[in-house]
């Protein structure tokens, strides 16, 4: 039985050693084996050992099984890559009783906007069926703690302060015209495509297709509080963008003629259609740019305040509510890159109806978070 033990100084060697064990007559040796294989702290090793247990029959099935609850999503992933296509019963029931994964690539880039590095990164989803072939996507939002505001730009983004965010399911992107017209019947949008954002919709607006989609779903869907939605934007990260010190309109649709600091100017387009730019860590796309996003919160000049638990603020201020992440279009307040930043906040009346406004749903379902906990406020990916 020591030997078991030892086996995980010994890498590879080590982990043929601890493979062949699941093998053995010995019930014990089978069970300190699995034991092992499912708690070494060594990511990679567990990782691996996932990839050779599936060769061992019915034995490696049942030690890949477990890790589609395991703490670690990278495990979760490697077990979920493993197992999606097989056809056994107690494979498919147990697939059938978690949330599918989706894949998509991350880029980062430096003051200049060039991009310095690549990264596959996944998240786990579900889908909402609106009817006619029409559906919702839905992201898990890891629970966490951030930094919220920014504290060398505009009064109305001070102080900084910590919040802590439960975990959350935020729509993958913007609400499009198919998904308003699914739930509302119409679709007020002036620019007309069934993949480009709803538009022209107020915030009251925004409110009533949550409570007939909330009556649809059977799910109390929401717009996400302020908070939340700059949490989900920044995706673990710190800098003005979630793509790192700079965008360009190869990676987000603004207004290209008013960069952000270093990158050079570039173009000036129309509203795009959803998922055109990359995505962030967390697997959501357009939080930079191509319209504006209600939030639930009303206005406040500042975050003196402000609530630290990711809930809304919904007590003073002004009648005014909360639009984040900027918009395609030029001039006050939709002032080119600067606006698109993660700690950028605007303002407009709750009746207020343009053409730059959309928004997007999230919803709190605790019940989904009980057997697929991810790590708290990390971003994962295979490089």
């Amino acid at each position: 039985m020591n030997a078991l033990y030892d086996a995980l100084k010994y890498g590879e060697k080590g982990l043929d050693l601890l493979l062949q064990a699941l093998q053995d007559e010995s019930i014990e040796v089978k069970n300190s084996a699995y034991f092992l294989l499912n708690t070494s702290p060594v990511l990679e090793l567990r990782i691996n050992a996932l990839y050779d247990a599936i060769k061992y029959g019915d034995q490696g099935l049942d030690l890949v099984l477990p890790a589609l609850q395991d703490k670690s999503i990278e495990v979760q992933f490697a077990a979920y890559s493993l197992l999606k296509d097989r056809q056994e019963p107690k494979v498919k029931q147990q697939l059938d009783n978690g949330l599918p994964f989706f894949e998509f690539e991350v880029v980062t880039v430096d003051v200049f906007g060039k991009i310095n590095s690549r990264r596959r990164h996944y998240a786990r989803y579900f889908t909402e069926d609106l009817g006619n072939g029409v559906g919702l996507e839905m992201v898990a939002i890891p629970g966490g703690t951030f930094q919220m505001g920014e504290p060398d730009k505009y009064n109305w983004e001070k102080p900084v302060h910590q919040v802590t965010i439960k975990p959350f399911f935020m729509s993958k992107y913007p609400i499009t015209q198919e998904q308003w017209q699914a739930v509302m019947g119409d679709n007020p949008s002036d620019l007309k495509s069934v993949k480009l954002p709803v538009h022209n919709v107020s915030w009251r607006d925004a409110k009533e297709f949550c409570a007939k989609l909330s009556q649809k779903t059977r799910k109390n869907y929401g717009l996400p509080s302020e908070a939340e939605w700059e949490y989900a934007c920044r995706a673990g990260t710190t800098t003005p963008f979630y793509f790192g010190e700079a965008i360009t309109p190869d990676l987000v649709n603004y207004y290209g003629y008013k960069p952000y600091v270093s990158p050079p100017k570039g173009l000036f387009r129309h509203a795009t259609q959803v998922g055109s730019f990359p995505p962030n860590s967390f697997g959501l796309y357009d939080m930079h740019g191509n319209f504006w996003e209600w939030c639930q919160d009303v206005w406040h000049d500042n975050y003196n305040g402000a609530p630290c638990n990711g809930s809304s603020w919904e007590t003073g201020g002004v009648d005014d509510r909360v639009q984040r992440g900027g918009s395609w279009i030029g001039g006050y307040p939709s002032v080119g890159a600067i606006a698109c930043r993660s700690a950028n906040r605007s303002r407009k009346s709750l009746g207020d109806r343009d053409g730059n406004h959309g928004f997007r749903v999230a919803v709190t379902l605790p019940y989904l978070w009980q057997s697929f906990v991810t790590k708290v406020g990390t971003a994962y990916h295979f490089s």
